[in-house]
């Protein structure tokens, strides 16, 4: 006499049916980002000599600026003086952009990519690197007496500049002693970045088993807006079960990023 399915077999069945591994369309090649405009690869002549201006420009700068800012804003022709350091430094700055942007767009592309990984991580290095000789702009700038500046920003020029004047000096009461900044600065690629890119790197390399696959995060997650809901069941169980896997971990870089604060 066959026996009646039970309960879990039942479940099983329907699971099957209406499985995404069966349902899901087959969407082929996915569009990549062109990053052309910024640089043509990651070996690129342009990236190797646009770090090295990098470094140059703002040893450069820091070598002419470095301590002089007072004088600049207090002296004759201080719209137009300061006006010339904060161009320099926009260059410089606007550069560094370009090249911290480009690496970070190459490794969100693929952060499971050792090559990428390890592109990001060195661009990273070599901008905190140069970036660490502009620290002293910002801080001096914040120093200069309000009625000095504001006097300077009437004489022309340095006005075009008042709206990012008035957002660094935002920042005064939170400003640190020059070593404190410096120290936190140089530290920021092993301290709280590192812990980022721990977390990024985890979670790009996490897969949840959905219907007999193994599913990526993003996948997995568009599961959870699936009409069936037996579906939605087995993916927001899939993401507790890898998520309580890899608990302790997230854990420590929740907790240590919160120290970090």
């Amino acid at each position: 006499m066959p026996t009646s399915p039970s309960p879990i077999q039942k479940k099983a069945a329907k699971l099957k049916r209406v499985s995404p591994k069966n349902s899901r369309p087959k969407l082929g090649a996915l569009p990549e980002w062109n990053l052309a405009d910024l640089y043509p690869a990651m070996d690129a002549l342009e990236v190797r000599r646009d770090l090295e201006r990098a470094d140059t420009y703002s040893v450069a700068f820091e070598d002419e600026f470095k301590g002089k800012l007072a004088a600049l804003a207090s002296g004759p022709e201080a719209g137009a003086r300061l006006t010339e350091a904060i161009k320099r430094y926009e260059t410089i700055d606007d550069l560094i952009g370009r090249l911290i942007s480009y690496a970070g767009l190459i490794y969100a592309g693929n952060t499971s990519d050792p090559a990428r990984t390890k592109f990001y991580g060195d661009v990273q290095e070599r901008i905190t690197a140069a970036s660490s000789h502009l620290l002293f702009f910002t801080l001096e700038l914040n120093r200069i007496d309000e009625d000095v500046l504001q006097a300077a920003m009437r004489e022309g020029p340095l006005a075009h500049y008042r709206p990012w004047l008035e957002d660094v000096r935002r920042e005064k009461p939170y400003q640190l002693e020059d070593r404190v900044e410096q120290l936190f600065h140089e530290k920021s690629v092993t301290a709280y970045a590192a812990w980022n890119r721990l977390f990024d790197e985890t979670i790009a390399g996490l897969r949840f088993r959905i219907g007999g696959e193994k599913l990526a995060l993003e996948p997995t997650l568009n599961l959870m807006q699936d009409p069936q809901e037996a579906v939605r069941k087995e993916a927001a169980q899939a993401l507790a079960k890898t998520f309580k896997e890899n608990l302790r971990l997230f854990t420590l870089i929740t907790n240590t990023l919160a120290k970090d604060k």
